[in-house]
Parts: structure tokens; sequence; C-alpha cells
């Protein structure tokens, strides 16, 4: 299992818009992946949106949102669990 975690900071007045576009145009374009286990969304108070997507392997990126919802650009990052 493969935990990509994607996270954009949202311009103050685009964060409604980011989350909009995250959950109706970038998430369904993956979510029928047969590698595509489940996908979150997160939001903060410092207008980040985080994206949480598991998969079973080879993670699929989001595409690129509108420039004009961003204060920077997104960043991603993989992660494997850890045993303990």
């Amino acid at each position: 299992m493969i935990v990509r975690m994607w996270e954009a900071r949202a311009e103050p007045y685009g964060v409604a818009d980011l989350i909009t576009w995250v959950c109706d145009t970038a998430l369904p374009e993956f979510e029928h992946d047969p590698l595509h286990v489940a996908s979150e969304v997160f939001s903060s108070t410092d207008h980040r949106v985080v994206v949480i997507s598991k998969w079973r392997s080879s993670p699929r990126a989001l595409p690129e949102p509108p420039v004009r919802l961003l204060a920077r650009p997104p960043h991603s990052w993989d992660f494997t669990q850890v045993d303990r």
C-alpha cells in the first residue's frame, strides 16, 4: 500500500473553490482506477487543502489545479506503512 499526500495552499478567497475542484474534477479522474483504494480530503484554518489517497501501487498524480486558486504550487509525498 502506498499513501500519497497532496497538499496545496489556497488563496484565502479560493479555499472553497479549490475544495470543489478537488472533489468534482481531480478525484473523479482516478477513483475508478483499479489500483486506487480510497481518498480523503481535508482543509485547515491556514488555507491548506490536503488529499490523502491510498493505492495498491503506482499512485497517480492529481492534475494541476487552477493557478488563480493557489497561493503556491501543490506538493506531494508518497509514504509506505512502517512495521512496528
